[in-house]
């Protein structure tokens, strides 16, 4: 297993192109990643590894998470570097499952497929379900399954660009596996992180997992349209999220409805612009 965050240690990474249906094993995911986080926007993820003795943790485990991490570190700013060359503005977009990450994807790139070039990576454990949705939807698309593995890691993202191949200045959405945990650690090279809560879970998810909320720079709350119908403390969410991140954006969404949206497709644009 790896030490770092206990997914399995010989999981094998699955890309598959949705546009020419070629697969690719050929990333093993050993968990040879690291992660130092000296990135002046991740000063938020502060991985607080500090393994004492007393939690039985002995000094070769901690070096072994260090290396890890560090070696992802070193390729997320190869990706990074990759990404400002190019001008692509690369989004790594993590929640719970069920959030409505896939959703708020398909209606984007509906919405704004004529104005902006977008590319998707789409991570799961298993299945292509999600890919085929965002292809439908009119975008490139690539799939990459993990197996056992509960997140996308730097060298993943690396194996699927030089598969997809996004355009100069287009933008990527990296759809990471649903997990709140995980993917906090594993920079990817993105440009933000970008977290979508739904108003289905508690309000208190931003406190329950500070790292995730801490690491990212915009947390969308999605399905506010049910908000009549559920028992969801809108701005006790909100006071959280700013308790463990001042400067966190906030955006209020729903997809199905679209409310917010004209908010979330500004932020883009904003960003889009500050990435050139």
């Amino acid at each position: 297993m790896c030490t770092t965050c206990g997914c399995s240690d010989d999981a094998a990474a699955k890309i598959t192109n949705m546009q020419s249906e070629k697969h690719d094993h050929s990333h093993e995911h050993s968990h040879e990643h690291e992660h130092e986080h000296n990135h002046d926007h991740e000063h938020s993820h502060e991985h607080e590894h500090n393994h004492s003795h007393s939690h039985g943790v002995n000094s070769s485990t901690i070096t072994l998470e260090e290396k890890i991490l560090a070696k992802n570190d070193r390729l997320a700013e190869r990706n990074r570097g990759w990404f400002e060359g190019s001008d692509i503005l690369a989004l790594n977009l993590v929640s719970s499952p069920g959030a409505g990450k896939t959703a708020l994807l398909e209606r984007t790139i509906l919405d704004l497929k004529e104005e902006i070039d977008i590319v998707v990576m789409e991570g799961d454990q298993a299945t292509t379900n999600d890919a085929e949705r965002i292809k439908k939807a009119g975008c490139p698309v690539l799939q990459i399954n993990t197996g056992a593995g509960c997140h996308l890691d730097a060298e993943m993202i690396a194996s699927a660009v030089k598969e997809l191949k996004p355009a100069q200045g287009s933008l990527l959405f990296i759809e990471n596996v649903g997990n709140l945990v995980c993917p906090a650690l594993f920079d990817l090279g993105e440009k933000h992180k970008v977290v979508i809560l739904s108003v289905t879970e508690g309000e208190d998810k931003p406190v329950k997992y500070p790292h995730m909320f801490r690491a990212a720079e915009l947390m969308i709350l999605n399905k506010v349209d049910l908000l009549p119908y559920l028992n969801f403390d809108l701005e006790a969410c909100k006071k959280y999220a700013l308790s463990v991140n001042p400067h966190l954006k906030i955006i209020e969404i729903s997809v199905t409805q679209g409310t917010g949206l004209d908010a979330w497709y500004t932020w883009l644009r904003e960003n889009g612009k500050s990435a050139r």
